[in-house]
């Protein structure tokens, strides 16, 4: 039984066209025998926009999560993305469910022995990649705490948080305290929660 694969291709202009790019793929498809299951196109869309903005992305990804293809073919890792958490996240659930890569540009094809060699050292680099991260945004914590500086929202002034409350008892609304006294509706409801939770004795 041949492969189901799913071609991927993406343009970041609407002037530019994927012909080229769907062109190669399919003929790589025709010479390994495997059968085109459906093609996935965004046109004009920025490989640094999430999947919700790259409508064909999305799908391709339901259609891996649903396990209705065998291999993803695209022409070159930056179609699929420009962030590296948006690779990450594909690797791992292409790894997941069983689903094979194509990547003309790079000759990576985890249908063959080498290709899934490769795919699991990117796995590799990628939990590398994770792990640097975390140390810096740790790391950058630290000496934050070191140099005295207070993490999370500054707090609302007593003074503040006082005209909110006796506004409050004149009857008036959260939207109009907000806006009379120039600061975020939620700063009021926070302050206006607290109050009923712990009124005053």
């Amino acid at each position: 039984m041949s492969k189901q694969v799913a071609i991927y291709a993406r343009v970041s202009t609407g002037e530019q066209t994927p012909d080229n790019q769907l062109q190669a793929l399919r003929t790589v498809a025709e010479r390994q025998g495997w059968h085109i299951a459906a093609e996935y196109i965004d046109h004009g869309i920025s490989g640094a926009k999430g999947r919700d903005q790259r409508l064909a992305y999305e799908r391709l990804y339901q259609a891996i999560v649903r396990r209705e293809i065998d291999v993803v073919m695209a022409w070159s890792v930056d179609r699929l993305g420009r962030s590296l958490q948006q690779l990450v996240a594909l690797l791992s659930d292409l790894q997941s469910k069983g689903v094979d890569l194509y990547l003309h540009q790079q000759g990576i094809d985890t249908t063959t022995a080498a290709g899934k060699a490769m795919f699991q050292m990117c796995g590799v680099f990628a939990e590398f990649e994770r792990a640097m991260i975390r140390e810096r945004v740790r790391a950058g914590l630290e000496r934050a705490r070191a140099q005295g500086k207070i993490l999370g929202r500054p707090r609302t002034s007593e003074v503040i948080e006082e005209r909110i409350r006796s506004a409050r008892r004149q009857g008036k609304g959260i939207k109009k305290i907000a806006a009379e006294l120039g600061i975020g509706v939620s700063t009021v409801q926070r302050v206006v929660h607290s109050s009923a939770t712990h009124p005053a004795r």
